[in-house]
């Protein structure tokens, strides 16, 4: 029958008795195959890594759009790395940069936490940040 319609016979089942096989045009089955891992791979959703950065002296409102960007990235479920940069004399003061990763913490609350303990590398103190 397969070979009069010009298709292919598969060999679904080979130990089931009897046989299972199935009638197909194999060409076109590879070809939706591929199609349909095409169309999954796109929709497919891969976490990105965000970084925000800001200084010692950002000012309230502006600490603020800063964290509704955070909880946005986390909503969409990107990771985020935290970057706080000292500048000139602020590199005596070190443990500012931990003063405010604890505030932007109690500002974030519940739904975020803190990947590790912060990093110091250079003139930038750096967490990752992850939903919880």
């Amino acid at each position: 029958m397969a070979a009069e319609a010009g298709v292919d016979l598969v060999e679904i089942s080979p130990t089931a008795n009897p046989p299972v096989v199935k009638i197909i045009d194999w060409g076109k089955y590879q070809y939706q195959k591929m199609k349909e891992q095409a169309k999954a791979k796109k929709n497919a959703k891969t976490s990105e890594l965000k970084q925000i950065r800001l200084g010692l002296k950002i000012g309230e409102n502006d600490l603020k759009i800063k964290i509704r960007k955070i909880n946005e990235f986390l909503d969409d479920g990107d990771r985020v790395k935290l970057m706080i940069v000292f500048r000139g004399r602020e590199m005596a003061h070190k443990e500012l940069g931990n003063v405010m990763l604890d505030r932007i913490a109690g500002m974030l609350g519940e739904t975020a936490v803190l990947e590790g303990k912060p990093v110091f590398a250079g003139r930038n103190l750096s967490v990752g940040i992850r939903k919880k």
